[in-house]
């Protein structure tokens, strides 16, 4: 097969890039009220997840983790769940026993503070457990939260995706940027190494009184030391491997932030082996084109 029928292949096969940075908001009706769903993620190593739910729902917590745990991969996830009750559709009724006791307690107190203002019924109906709702069917509160969830879940996939999207469109523009850089070096190497060549062969001459065999051999010498074809191969090889992981698609963060390092060190190199102007130029603006890149790497999956 082809390397264009192979690239074409894993075009077509090709998994969404993932940004770990987006927002996503979703409801689910229950019997009594609505759920109230938002998750917010941003850039982690790892997945971290932070749930913050009210109490009537803690006993949800493993269930909403576990789902996050299966559907997400890697960043900082906020998922926050809240319960807006459905006046409507709630009954309400005293509960005998709380409201028998708050009255044995407020006649208690009036026999001790006799010149006390009396308790307002408003002020009692706030009192925890005076005012009993009818219970929600957790299997249904569980199926609620499921659907909610799961449909915010692919709402911030999606937002997730469209940011990936855009972050693979960068990179493959600094990548662009990357081989230009290259291509303008490249065939200059040949005449800045022998002008240099020359220059050198001069001083060496003087120096060593024309001895023509040294001068050759310390010229040989040099010439290895600044030889860069083999940097800029490597860096033409990290380049087709990104471009053959960004096709690919998927989980690939990690693969990208370590081709940076590698084609940061090829960029140093050829810097710290420049004998001009130009080749010292192309390896500032190849750093520059690197970082950026890092720099977007951090936020994709």
């Amino acid at each position: 097969m082809t390397a264009n029928k192979t690239t074409e292949k894993e075009t077509k096969n090709a998994q969404p890039i993932l940004s770990m940075t987006g927002f996503a908001a979703s409801e689910a009706r229950f019997p009594g009220g609505l759920l109230l769903i938002e998750l917010r993620a941003v850039n982690h190593r790892y997945l971290e997840l932070n749930v913050k739910i009210e109490d009537s729902l803690r006993q949800f917590e493993a269930l909403i983790r576990e789902q996050l745990q299966t559907r997400l991969g890697r960043g900082k996830v906020e998922c926050r769940m809240s319960l807006k009750s459905d006046s409507a559709a709630t009954t309400l009724a005293l509960n005998p026993a709380m409201v028998a006791q708050i009255a044995q307690t407020l006649k208690d107190l009036q026999q001790h503070f006799p010149q006390a203002q009396p308790i307002n019924l408003v002020d009692v109906f706030k009192l925890p457990g005076v005012l009993q709702t009818e219970a929600v069917d957790a299997e249904a509160m569980a199926q609620g939260v499921q659907n909610g969830l799961s449909r915010g879940i692919d709402e911030l996939i999606a937002a997730r995706q469209r940011e990936g999207e855009k972050l693979k469109q960068v990179l493959l523009d600094r990548l662009q940027g990357v081989r230009e850089q290259i291509s303008i070096v490249k065939p200059l190497l040949p005449t800045l190494v022998s002008q240099y060549q020359e220059k050198l062969t001069a001083k060496l001459q003087e120096a060593m009184q024309a001895d023509d065999d040294r001068v050759r051999q310390e010229i040989v010498l040099y010439a290895q030391r600044i030889d860069v074809d083999e940097e800029l191969a490597r860096l033409q090889s990290h380049i087709t491997e990104m471009d053959r992981i960004l096709n690919a698609g998927g989980a690939m963060g990690k693969k990208l932030d370590f081709l940076m390092q590698e084609m940061n060190r090829e960029a140093n190199t050829l810097g710290s082996k420049s004998v001009a102007i130009e080749t010292t130029q192309v390896s500032m603006q190849l750093k520059v084109l690197i970082e950026q890149m890092r720099e977007q790497i951090q936020n994709i999956e």
